[in-house]
């Protein structure tokens, strides 16, 4: 299965691979420069040195008949006509949002929404931190009670794995034929 792992611009979105792949995992980092200073918004992630330039690229193996291929996104914008070409094929993906800096997932929603993606909603706690209830997020995201929100931390193992778990049963739920009413 390929899923994408998507948001905006230093969410974590290269960590997560990371974190989760069972192989050294693709990266195309390089380092942010002074050139891109007038481009790129570092409001909120001064610290950040590096940035995705093409995708990540990881593999986890769920079962004997179940890989995922995860393929992190750009967060830049000026990167993100890659996007169309990363989604060909992809069942399904994880958005993150930084909730320090939400406006930076507007995007990535607008786009799963359009082309009819499932996505599950990923909260990347940095630093630990979960200052908002899920409910809160989705109110404030404006996202439907069939997107699930869930809190993760992108430099733990088991916190992704638990949401591509999450991302999995959603698109069993899509597929899986609902009993018709009885009159």
């Amino acid at each position: 299965m390929k899923i994408l792992i998507a948001g905006g611009f230093g969410v974590g979105k290269t960590t997560m691979v990371g974190a989760v792949s069972e192989i050294a995992p693709l990266r195309t980092e390089e380092p942010l420069t002074a050139t891109g200073l007038d481009v790129d918004d570092l409001k909120g992630i001064e610290e950040k040195r590096s940035t995705t330039v093409a995708l990540d690229f990881g593999r986890i193996t769920i079962g004997a008949d179940l890989v995922l291929y995860l393929f992190g996104t750009p967060g830049q914008q000026r990167f993100w006509f890659m996007w169309n070409d990363l989604a060909i094929g992809a069942l399904g993906a994880v958005v993150l949002i930084d909730v320090r800096r939400p406006e930076s997932s507007f995007a990535a929603i607008d786009f799963f929404e359009r082309r009819g993606i499932p996505f599950v909603m990923a909260v990347n706690g940095f630093h630990g931190l979960h200052p908002y209830p899920t409910e809160e997020i989705r109110e404030s995201l404006a996202l439907p009670e069939h997107v699930p929100v869930l809190l993760c931390d992108a430099r733990e193992r088991e916190s992704c794995r638990d949401v591509l778990i999450a991302l999995i049963d959603r698109l069993i739920d899509d597929v899986t034929p609902r009993p018709s009413p009885t009159r």
